[in-house]
């Protein structure tokens, strides 16, 4: 009710000062038209607009300088100078309330004003955020190698070993420095993919031969394992960036490889899938994925199994790498799998020029 009231004050306040400057005009209009002999209807009119409407605003620009209203203004702007003081120092923890219980009615200024300032500093912290677990993400995977290296060298400077274990322990350092090179490679080219000015050089070539030709350079991968690669392919031709692509199905075939087991079965195919799209399937027999790692597979650093992934060398990057490539080239990558019945990926392109 006291919020009512006051609401209401202020409305017959303004309309009230309105009535006395229209009214001043009133009085004055008859003075300057004598003096400047205007006897336009028309004229007189707009003169009588314009100064009402300069009157009105030289009275709000006086009161504007009394104390009393420069403390008023100085309490509804306080709080979003504050707000914007804390994100200035990192704190994107801030409340607003003050506005919405000030003005209910939402399309005030001051109150869209507010809204703003707090949907920017939640997305501000949860980039925050996202900067912080990528640092420490990436902390933790130098970390590892770098212990197990430091460990092995000091162990092959301290202690007397055979020469199997000498080899054994040199083997060791040899595939954690290549983890270490491969992770650095990878966040180079992730900083680079996400840059204002990524490469890009697109042109026409044919798919089907690349699929191929990257096939054939896993040859011994998949032979060691003694995999059945059945491959389908149908000519096709599409306008994309050739060396981004061959990176997406070297990620999307190595790891097809590395999740399946000994004597599996992996099909790739290539078909036309509309007038103006290629698609590319992936199929194994593997290990398979539940869908709660589905949804996280794109993610940054995110491993469905550490130890697996430790194992084999991975650090969790490629396929957000395979993802941004493909989302440059419009395309989609979707996934399907069930823990232990395999997994299918399926990749949708445009063929473009």
């Amino acid at each position: 009710m006291i919020k009512f009231l006051k609401k209401s004050g202020e409305v017959i306040a303004f309309l009230l000062l309105l009535f006395l400057c229209w009214s001043a005009v009133f009085y004055i209009a008859p003075w300057l038209f004598h003096v400047l002999s205007i006897k336009s209807f028309y004229m007189r009119q707009i003169i009588n607009s314009f100064l009402g409407i300069f009157l009105f605003g030289l009275i709000m620009y006086g009161l504007s300088k009394f104390r009393f209203f420069q403390e008023k203004q100085s309490l509804f702007l306080r709080p979003m100078i504050e707000a914007m003081e804390k994100m200035a120092q990192g704190n994107f923890n801030i409340d607003l309330s003050f506005y919405k219980n000030e003005f209910g009615n939402r399309n005030h200024p001051f109150n869209e004003i507010a809204e703003s300032i707090t949907h920017m500093a939640a997305q501000l912290g949860e980039m925050e955020q996202m900067r912080q677990e990528f640092i420490s993400n990436v902390s933790h995977e130098i970390q590892s190698p770098l212990t197990s290296i430091s460990g092995f060298a000091h162990a092959l400077k301290t202690y007397q070993l055979s020469v199997d274990e000498r080899k054994q322990y040199l083997e060791i350092i040899e595939v954690e420095s290549m983890r270490l090179s491969k992770l650095s490679e990878n966040l180079l080219k992730l900083t680079s993919l996400e840059s204002d000015h990524p490469p890009f050089e697109t042109k026409t070539y044919r798919l089907d031969q690349q699929l191929r030709r990257v096939i054939l350079s896993n040859e011994p991968q998949w032979q060691n394992k003694n995999l059945e690669m059945d491959v389908s392919l149908d000519k096709m031709t599409i306008h994309a960036d050739e060396d981004l692509m061959d990176q997406v199905w070297i990620n999307l075939i190595h790891n097809s490889i590395k999740f399946t087991p000994n004597n599996g079965i992996i099909m790739v195919e290539l078909k036309k899938k509309d007038s103006d799209k290629v698609e590319v399937i992936i199929k194994d027999t593997g290990i398979g994925m539940t869908k709660e790692v589905q949804m996280h597979i794109f993610e940054r650093f995110y491993k469905a199994d550490p130890s697996r992934s430790r194992t084999n060398g991975g650090s969790g990057l490629g396929l957000s790498i395979v993802k941004k490539i493909i989302e440059m080239h419009k395309g989609e990558i979707q996934v399907e799998s069930s823990p232990n019945e395999g997994t299918e990926i399926i990749v949708l392109l445009p063929i473009g020029q």
